[in-house]
Formats: structure tokens, C-alpha cells, sequence
């Protein structure tokens, strides 16, 4: 089936990097157009990448921090300039045109495989893309010569956590995301109300380059953070527990 996508050209890939000078303000990272504008005390950013720091207690022999995506970036009052990334990749354009001509032949096992295949190709582009960066249009990394095997293993600079993933848990960041970089003009690829991408196989996410980048989950958070998250993003209360009700460690119904 691979041979066959790729000899008959049954898939189109897409994707789209974009890079901005950032600050951490607070809990959110705010991105800017320019570097003056970073640097400017009062400035306007372009947008805001919401954070959520991690909140359940650790284990008191725990010497790490509790961690937010905003730790891995330079602190707007620190007046250093820093940078931030994201992305918005798939291998999915073709699925669907592919599975009606294989649901006439009834035959099955073939839209499994084009779907799964496809799947694995986007997590794999999105792979290629970071390693790009990393290397090259950022280049905070030029010398990296990893395997494969390695790349996987995350023995590289810089991370590329997803909305609605562990890091940031919220899906509704992809919704800026979009706007800011134009993805559905850009790419084809769509967001539905639900912030699920289309095509299916889609992979996005943010491009953090600090050294000591790392993912981690946010766990479980109380309402307090809830209500602050909220009222920075502009939402109701009750809207963010909707999206963030798996993380949510009290019952928002009470």
C-alpha cells in the first residue's frame, strides 16, 4: 500500500512554520510581529498563547518544578529577546477520495490501511519539519546529526507540544493559531467546531527551542487556576471547564 501511494501519488502532504519574537508574560507567552515590538514595554502583541501551570502536589521527594509551557520562555521583563514557533502539518489530502473508491470494490482492509498509513506519514512529516527547524529556518541546532531511532527518543534541543495534548490540555489555542498563521488559506487544513483538524491525519502544535524544553503533563487543576485562565482568555468560566473537564480536579457542576 505505501509503494502504491507513492508511485500513484494517492496523498499531498502540506505544511506551514511560523517563527515570532515572544515574552512570557505571566502564565502566557505573547507573541510579537517584530523584535522592537518584543522589546517594547508597552507594546501590543500579536497574540497570546494561554498557559496552565502544573498544580497537584508532587511528591515531597519531587525536586522538580511545577511546570507551564512559558517557563521556556524569556520573561518580558527580563528585556531579553526570545522566540517562539508553531506549526501545522498533514499527509491526509486524498484519504477520503481513496476510501470512496475503495468502499465500491468493497474492500476494507484497504481504507484501514490508507487511513492508518496516512496517519503515520503526517506524525512522520511533522518529525522531518522539526528537525528542519531545529537545523535549519531556526537553526538553533545546525550541527545535529541524529538517527532516526534518536529523533524518536526526543535526544534533540526543543519541543513541539499540541493543544489538547498533556502540555496545554485546552484545545480552543488552536483557534488562534490558525488565524495567526492563516492555516486553513495556507494549507486546506480546517478546524471543526470541536477543534478537531480535517483531514483527520493533521499534526500542529508550538515550536519551544530553550535547552532545557521538556514535555510533562499539567494534571489536575483546582478552580482558581480555572477562573484566572478564563478571565485572560476572555471565556466563561463554565466554557473553559467544558474543554478542560478531564483536568478539572473538582466537580464543575457543584
Amino acid at each position: 500500500m505505501l509503494n502504491t501511494i507513492v508511485e500513484k501519488k494517492l496523498l499531498r502532504a502540506t505544511a506551514i512554520i511560523a517563527f515570532w519574537p515572544a515574552a512570557a508574560v505571566g502564565e502566557d507567552v505573547q507573541i510579537y510581529k517584530d523584535a522592537e515590538s518584543a522589546l517594547a514595554p508597552d507594546s501590543t502583541p500579536l497574540a497570546t498563547f494561554f498557559g496552565l501551570r502544573q498544580q497537584a502536589e508532587k511528591d515531597s521527594e519531587d525536586s522538580e518544578p511545577y511546570y507551564s509551557l512559558t517557563d521556556f520562555i524569556a520573561p518580558k521583563e527580563t528585556g531579553l529577546l526570545d522566540h517562539i514557533g508553531a506549526f501545522a502539518v498533514s499527509c491526509g489530502f486524498g484519504v477520503d477520495e481513496q476510501c470512496v473508491e475503495f468502499e465500491k470494490s468493497h474492500d476494507d482492509y484497504s481504507i484501514i490501511m490508507i487511513k492508518a498509513l496516512a496517519d503515520r506519514l503526517t506524525e512522520a512529516l511533522a518529525e522531518r519539519v522539526h528537525a528542519d527547524v531545529r537545523k535549519t529556518y531556526w537553526g538553533y541546532s545546525p550541527d545535529e546529526d541524529l538517527e532516526p531511532e534518536e529523533m524518536l527518543q526526543v535526544k534533540y534541543q526543543g519541543i513541539r507540544p499540541a493543544p489538547g495534548y498533556p502540555s496545554q490540555p485546552e484545545h480552543t489555542e488552536k483557534d488562534m493559531m490558525w488565524k495567526v498563521m492563516d492555516v486553513e488559506k495556507e494549507t486546506g487544513i480546517t478546524l471543526t467546531e470541536s477543534m478537531a483538524m480535517t483531514p483527520a491525519a493533521a499534526v500542529s502544535g508550538v515550536f519551544f527551542g530553550h535547552k532545557e524544553a521538556k514535555y510533562f503533563a499539567v494534571g489536575k487543576i483546582e478552580k482558581d487556576q480555572v477562573v484566572d485562565y478564563a478571565a485572560r482568555k476572555g471565556m466563561e468560566v463554565s466554557e473553559v471547564e467544558r474543554w478542560l473537564s478531564s483536568s478539572l480536579c473538582y466537580d464543575a457542576d457543584d
